[in-house]
């Protein structure tokens, strides 16, 4: 055999060697398995973002049986909804001559507009029918300041007014959180970036979600969400 010819054989070699080792990595990697320090964050799965709504998010109610076989891997649950004034800041009927969808300036910045949805007490605004999560400790209402936009479960719009959700993760022993619902480029990606400001280790569950992807929102939320050390996992992922 000539010498050219054992050389490319051991490239072969060599080449499958790695790439069983690869194999072996991804087949044989641990599934997650939260444990007493982590919560699951259920951000927002409430008839207004589904089929249906006010401001439906597409596919918005595929993440409740994902989200419902989740759960119950958690010790630690949070449930949060968006709870709107009328006549609230963000909606485009509080701003003559704007549209759904359109921008406008509030006194912190940017603010997109949106329909009229999950107005306080209407059924619009209530978790969809089939979550089942009675083991869920919390529950945080968010954007109920007229004046102001709560995207984030742990931090209003203005970047200041704190939900007080921080303190009692961390009160509760808490150093990884699980971020799932609706919708992934606005309420999913604001609680995610927030909790790793606040300290904590923070995954999105991309199947569990749905994004609104609006001029293309949903990949620079994933940007800024990897940019910030936010893990992107699947359902699949945990035991």
């Amino acid at each position: 055999m000539d010498s050219k010819r054992r050389e490319s054989l051991k490239a072969v070699a060599a080449f499958g060697v790695v790439a069983l080792a690869g194999l072996g990595q991804r087949a044989w990697a641990a599934p997650i398995k939260p444990g007493a320090d982590s919560a699951l964050i259920v951000v927002d799965v409430q008839n207004c973002f589904v089929t249906g709504g006010t401001l439906p998010v597409k596919g918005g109610e595929q993440v409740v049986p994902i989200i419902n076989k989740l759960a119950k891997g958690f010790e630690n649950v949070v449930v949060t909804q968006d709870w709107h004034t009328t006549g609230h800041a963000s909606f485009a009927s509080s701003h003559a001559g704007k549209k759904p969808f359109e921008t406008t300036k509030l006194r912190y910045g940017t603010q997109v507009l949106w329909p009229d949805h999950c107005v306080q007490g209407s059924q619009d605004a209530a978790v969809h029918k089939d979550l089942d999560i009675p083991q869920a400790q919390l529950v945080i209402r968010k954007g109920f300041h007229k004046d102001t936009d709560s995207y984030s479960a742990f931090t209003e719009a203005d970047g200041k007014t704190s939900t007080g959700l921080a303190a009692y993760l961390k009160a509760r022993g808490i150093k990884e959180v699980y971020v799932a619902g609706l919708a992934t480029d606005f309420c999913v990606a604001w609680t995610a970036l927030d909790a790793r400001k606040a300290g904590f280790r923070a995954s999105v569950i991309e199947d569990a979600s749905r994004g609104i992807d609006l001029n293309g929102s949903v990949a620079k939320a994933w940007a800024d969400m990897t940019k910030a050390g936010v893990k992107r996992v699947q359902s699949s992922d945990f035991a």
